[in-house]
């Protein structure tokens, strides 16, 4: 028989349809007593992770000018009462709310950014 070259491999694999080359796979699998999709998805669940952290916190930095507002924000969040709430602005640099997902943590930072804050987003 003669050898292949690998132009004639990728041809051959260009005419076959999902399910043959899903058995192709199977059959490599078994022949060869190795796994296609292990290293493929621990690179893929790497490469997500390193993209963007899947948790976050909204750390108060300073309440600005308007210390009220702030206050009556951080209470909305939290739903704390008024006396914590207080002590969360007044103990400033403070997290707000942590390990939540990064699309709540722009919410928040959006609000209380209104309110007159500095905030970041760790």
């Amino acid at each position: 028989m003669a050898k292949l070259v690998t132009a004639d491999v990728i041809a051959s694999l260009k005419e076959m349809t999902i399910l043959e080359l899903n058995e192709l796979v199977k059959a490599i699998e078994e022949e060869f007593g190795v796994t296609a999709a292990a290293p493929v998805a621990v690179a893929a669940a790497d490469t997500a992770a390193a993209a963007a952290p899947s948790e976050v916190s909204v750390v108060l930095i300073d309440a600005g000018q308007s210390k009220v507002g702030v206050i009556k924000a951080v209470r909305e969040i939290t739903g704390l009462g008024l006396v914590e709430a207080k002590g969360i602005v007044d103990g400033a640099p403070k997290a707000i709310k942590e390990n939540i997902k990064p699309e709540e943590a722009e919410q928040i930072k959006a609000k209380l950014t209104e309110a007159g804050a500095t905030v970041e987003i760790k």
